[in-house]
């Protein structure tokens, strides 16, 4: 039993030693690798000093371009097609003839509307004078209270006998201008939807071609939610502006990779958000005087005047990946020191950071790879 006992003595103070020679050896390793860091040379880095200032906000998304008007052009009476006297897919100027229908039924009403006017005239004109002869006659007690009721009466249906007459020629000149069908604005126009010598009548079956205006275009596009949420909380809370008394303008890129010259200026945001996308429709206006821009285009659209004020931007070789996220050295006190950020969008070799970094912090961009917390550093420049 005491031999026992005294084995299971043995077999732990074995195993104490054990242990206890490890944590010796761990803190002499320990010691000697801080006697090794305190001893390393500074490692050289290149820094830059964090200077808050007003940069473009990134915002780019796929547009489409579309006409700013599209006009369906529509027979307004009935004839046989005379005429079509324009190119079709041509540019066509605001009163250029496009169609002209047969006149000659038309030209032959308004004749005779023009006629019975000048009947309706005529007889206004008799009844007129009659009244003129019995008013006096009537006052005499030369006529009877009932001719002159009559007179006045007839007076009164000859004058409105002109007026419907009136009404009917400026209606025969109407439908005699229709024949005659020229383009309402400056635009595009699509192929013509009859022939030469077809009946034309108007009403749903009266379309005889569709006019695109070209300039100015529309371009078409969606933002996500969360993007114009965040958007707004910036203006609310001055962290965004835009200069132009809130134009805010976008710039296309075409398919080529060319930027078109001309901005374009958002004029209409949709108050709903889109259930099946999440995006927010919008649509900006562009001139387009030499028509480059063609309906139907896929091109890039990015914000052009929307200011991020005070942002903070290093460069992104300055940005590690860490175990817990991003993070950038900072120098304090001669020594780097890691510093979790949050980073937001790229603007060209920079990257903005959200939360993590201020005014005035050093922070390592060149060497940074070299470094682990608390080395020393050696800065041999500074970046602008």
């Amino acid at each position: 039993m005491s031999s026992g006992f005294a084995g299971d003595l043995d077999m732990r103070a074995g195993v104490f030693g054990c242990v206890l020679g490890a944590c010796v050896t761990a803190l002499c390793a320990g010691q000697a690798d801080a006697q090794d860091a305190a001893a390393r040379p500074p490692t050289e880095v290149s820094v830059i000093t964090v200077t808050p200032r007003n940069t473009p906000a990134q915002f780019e998304t796929s547009g489409k371009t579309e006409s700013s008007r599209l006009v369906e052009i529509r027979a307004r009476v009935e004839g046989y097609l005379e005429r079509i006297d324009y190119q079709e897919g041509a540019l066509v100027k605001t009163g250029d003839l496009l169609f002209q229908l047969d006149a000659l039924p038309y030209e032959a009403a308004a004749d005779s509307a023009k006629a019975q006017l000048a009947q309706a005239q005529a007889r206004l004109i008799n009844a007129s004078a009659t009244l003129k002869r019995v008013r006096p006659l009537a006052k005499e007690k030369a006529v009877s209270q009932k001719d002159l009721d009559d007179a006045v009466s007839a007076e009164l249906e000859a004058r409105a006998a002109v007026d419907v007459a009136k009404a009917q020629l400026r209606s025969a000149e109407l439908n005699l201008g229709y024949t005659t069908i020229r383009s309402p604005l400056t635009g595009r126009a699509g192929k013509s939807e009859q022939r030469e010598g077809s009946l034309v009548s108007p009403g749903a079956n009266g379309l005889l071609t569709t006019l695109v205006q070209t300039d100015p275009m529309w371009v078409s596009f969606g933002v996500g939610e969360q993007d114009v949420l965040r958007f707004r909380r910036g203006l609310a809370s001055g962290a965004v502006q835009s200069p132009s008394q809130g134009r805010i303008e976008v710039e296309l890129t075409l398919a080529d990779g060319r930027v078109y010259p001309h901005k374009a200026v958002i004029n209409y945001v949709d108050p709903n958000v889109d259930e099946k996308t999440g995006t927010v429709n919008l649509r900006a206006e562009v001139a387009n005087p030499d028509n480059a821009l063609s309906p139907g285009q896929f091109v890039r659209v990015r914000a052009s005047n929307i200011e991020l004020v005070n942002a903070v931007m290093v460069p992104q070789r300055a940005v590690l990946q860490g175990a817990q996220g991003k993070v950038v050295y900072v120098v304090e006190d001669g020594k780097a020191q890691p510093r979790p950020i949050e980073a937001g969008q790229f603007y060209g070799d920079q990257w903005i950071i959200n939360k993590g970094l201020k005014a005035g912090d050093t922070v390592v961009v060149d060497g940074g790879i070299k470094l682990a917390p608390g080395a020393p550093v050696k800065i041999v420049s500074t970046l602008k």
